[in-house]
């Protein structure tokens, strides 16, 4: 068989079966979160995110509104250096995002069941 039609059949089944996956994962919510950073942030955003009294004065001044906050989670970075992730019961992370153009460093308290927004620092 010659080399051109074994990339051509090569070619066609590589194609068949990327049709196939999109089909299959078609309006599924995969995500490959693998690394530690992913993992921390897709497990703060899964939980119910409580503000704490100085966090709820900023967004009652409307210094800061709870759409940005999720959203600065959401893309945020975890420093882990200024986090300390292995305190009982519940681990604190430093969260490096920006809102409205301007660098914000969100420290979240993560328990179980819930996350807790303890400071926004500009």
């Amino acid at each position: 068989m010659q080399l051109i039609r074994r990339i051509g059949y090569y070619l066609g089944g590589f194609a068949l079966g990327l049709i196939i996956l999109a089909f299959i994962f078609n309006g599924k919510r995969t995500s490959c979160a693998y690394g530690p950073e992913a993992r921390v942030l897709k497990n703060i955003n899964s939980k119910t995110l409580i503000y704490s009294e100085s966090t709820k004065t900023l967004i009652s001044e409307k210094k800061v509104d709870s759409a940005s906050i999720k959203q600065a989670l959401m893309r945020g970075d975890v420093v882990f250096s200024k986090s300390n992730t292995r305190q009982k019961p519940c681990g604190i992370y430093a969260i490096e995002s920006k809102i409205e153009d301007s660098e914000v460093l969100l420290t979240i308290e993560n328990c179980d069941s819930i996350a807790t927004l303890q400071t926004i620092k500009w």
